[in-house]
């Protein structure tokens, strides 16, 4: 388990986001947003101009779609905080790249976890709670990320769950 780390759970626009960059501010230390986000359309377009605009202007923006775990390994130190938003995004980037990039990858993050020496902040979107997708590509998906958010929650020191912008505490306290 690395105390440095949480794992901050919800649905669609609970809060997750809003409640991770107050997380991130509170550590008074310089923040790194790593965004994995894509804009190839105008609805993420206008979602991903909604978190610049949200953000303080003096975090530093790296946006990855694949290589999280390369790039955390690069940007960690215990001087700073990242805030990864979001892990969802990031699965599905893998899932539609090649089909060796998500297990690939999935391994290179986890493997990474308890070696970085900063504070790292997760977001992911809880899917489970729904139907079960009829596609294949989709119930793939939600089951990666259900395994994907149980690994993270094991190494992480914190598992918040959002609702409502309020959090439920799952595991450990916030930093």
């Amino acid at each position: 388990m690395n105390v440095n780390h949480t794992l901050i759970l919800g649905g669609a626009r609970s809060g997750k986001s809003r409640f991770a960059e107050q997380l991130a501010q509170q550590t008074n230390k310089p923040v790194i947003y790593l965004a994995t986000g894509q804009a190839h359309d105008k609805e993420m377009q206008a979602r991903i101009k909604h978190h610049q605009q949200q953000r303080p202007t003096d975090w530093q923006l790296i946006e990855e779609p694949i290589a999280l775990a390369a790039t955390l390994q690069a940007h960690s130190s215990k001087d700073n905080c990242i805030l990864v938003d979001c892990l969802t995004l990031w699965l599905s980037n893998c899932l539609c790249h090649s089909n060796s990039c998500w297990s690939e990858q999935k391994t290179a993050l986890l493997n990474t976890l308890d070696n970085l020496p900063g504070q790292v902040i997760f977001v992911s979107n809880e899917v489970g709670h729904g139907i079960v997708p009829l596609g294949e590509l989709s119930r793939q998906f939600v089951d990666e990320s259900g395994w994907l958010h149980q690994a993270i929650a094991v190494k992480a020191a914190c598992v918040e769950f959002i609702m409502a912008g309020l959090a439920l505490t799952l595991k450990g306290q916030s930093q």
